[in-house]
């Protein structure tokens, strides 16, 4: 079964005496580190639910159309990266395909061939793994750019690949795209590479996970 990746757009002193004071020393000190752990934590969700104000904000103010854009995530083929229910944000300003390195995450339109995996989406996410004009393929588990193998530290230890990818050499203007969660990702290895006219852009901020503010950086 494979997972398409489909996002969906979005509109956190006796003996007794010396026992009874080494527990209250052993009290103190856990007390101590909770009030250490606290302001952390404090200022944790404060800078999530900074960055949750930022993005609803931004949003209202009509920036959605030209500078970012927010997505749901309805599928696990990103997984662990990107969990069901995460809300990502897309930077669409300054952003140009030819910019982008082996390893981004990006959005982009799913091409027509999408149909080969039997749920065709309209928006896809997926990981940049082959840039235009390298030469891919795979040997086991292990994915080849121009015969060097790809350090991939994004990949938990001993991810299978699923389907292989025979030696191709990617064409001018295209990306080879992958999910993270390689067994069920339905990506380049099943409906080729993807023009940069149909990337709508790089993934900026994981900013909501699990029903609360969420903040990492991309």
């Amino acid at each position: 079964m494979t997972d398409t990746g489909g996002l969906s757009e979005v509109m956190t002193v006796s003996e007794n005496e010396e026992g009874s004071r080494g527990h209250s020393k052993s009290a103190l000190r856990r007390k101590a580190a909770k009030k250490e752990k606290r302001p952390a934590s404090i200022q944790r969700t404060i800078i999530e639910w900074g960055v949750v104000a930022l993005v609803a904000l931004a949003l209202a103010f009509g920036m959605r159309t030209f500078v970012f854009q927010a997505y749901f995530v309805p599928s696990g083929s990103m997984i662990p990266t990107l969990q069901v229910g995460d809300r990502i944000l897309v930077q669409k300003i300054f952003f140009s395909p030819s910019d982008l390195h082996t390893g981004d995450i990006v959005v982009f339109h799913g091409p027509a061939a999408d149909e080969v995996c039997g749920s065709p989406q309209s928006i896809l996410v997926k990981r940049v793994i082959g840039l235009p004009g390298e030469t891919i393929q795979s040997l086991g588990n292990n994915v080849y750019l121009n015969g060097k193998l790809l350090a991939e530290p994004w990949l938990p230890a001993g991810t299978q690949l699923g389907r292989a990818i025979p030696k191709e050499r990617i064409p001018a203007g295209r990306y080879f795209m992958m999910g993270d969660n390689r067994s069920i990702s339905c990506d380049s290895r099943y409906w080729g590479t993807v023009p940069s006219s149909s990337i709508i852009g790089k993934v900026l901020i994981l900013w909501w996970r699990d029903g609360r503010p969420a903040f990492h950086i991309f």
